[in-house]
């Protein structure tokens, strides 16, 4: 199956971004040491990274649909929702861990779980262009127009609310990013083939090696944090 060099290398980007933002985080949480930068760094950077993984996650579901288009519609519906349940489930898994461990500050509705629920989300709109676009559009102002004026606990996955938590990204205005991602796909990528031209840098040395890591984001997501705290440990810092 086809992959596109130039998705991997931006996934691959996004994997460093957060490795490093992590990173400067867990050293600030245990007080080893502290990036001195303010509301940029500590609260555009994240959303920036995490707003490229979300923004991926739709324009990699068009390039996955277009190979699937031809199946029938029980099939499409079943091969998403077992993938969002799947991703959904880590992020339930990574909810339980961080409430062992870290009960006052842990994930409820974290990027993994936002990740598997707009995966199942999407497959009504797989098919939409300019109408996802619109929505989109709309689902983000709503996010940022409704923040931090309702709150209801329960509704903490839908209507982005101030709590103590390590990592957050509700359906607003999240999920509008997705549908975005959906209409960049529909438009740069047709019939398993892009509608613009681009060299090919894919054995590129650098580029290569990023986009090496954009395969694999999943699984570096999963690990790249624990591996930290080991090493920390290890070292004597904890």
């Amino acid at each position: 199956m086809k992959r596109f060099w130039e998705i991997d290398f931006l996934r691959g980007i996004a994997i460093i971004l957060m490795i490093i933002f992590n990173w400067s985080y867990t050293l600030k949480y245990f007080n080893l040491y502290t990036i001195q930068s303010g509301w940029t760094y500590w609260y555009l950077f994240p959303r920036f990274i995490g707003g490229m993984f979300i923004f991926l996650v739709g324009l990699s579901l068009i390039l996955s649909y277009n190979r699937v288009k031809h199946k029938s519609i029980k099939e499409i519906y079943l091969k998403y929702l077992k993938r969002g349940l799947k991703i959904f489930g880590l992020g339930l898994g990574i909810t339980f861990i961080t409430w062992i461990l870290f009960p006052s500050t842990f994930i409820i509705f974290g990027i993994l779980h936002l990740i598997g629920f707009s995966i199942i989300l999407a497959i009504p709109f797989l098919n939409f262009k300019k109408l996802n676009l619109i929505l989109g559009l709309l689902l983000i102002g709503s996010g940022i127009y409704l923040q931090n004026t309702i709150k209801i606990p329960l509704l903490l996955w839908l209507i982005p609310q101030s709590f103590p938590t390590f990592d957050y990204f509700p359906i607003l205005p999240w999920f509008g990013i997705v549908l975005i991602g959906l209409f960049a796909g529909n438009t740069l990528y047709r019939k398993n083939k892009r509608t613009f031209n681009i060299n090919d840098y894919s054995e590129t040395s650098i580029i290569k090696h990023i986009s090496y890591l954009g395969k694999y984001s999943l699984i570096l997501y999963l690990i790249h944090q624990p591996i930290l705290v080991a090493l920390l440990f290890i070292l004597g810092f904890l």
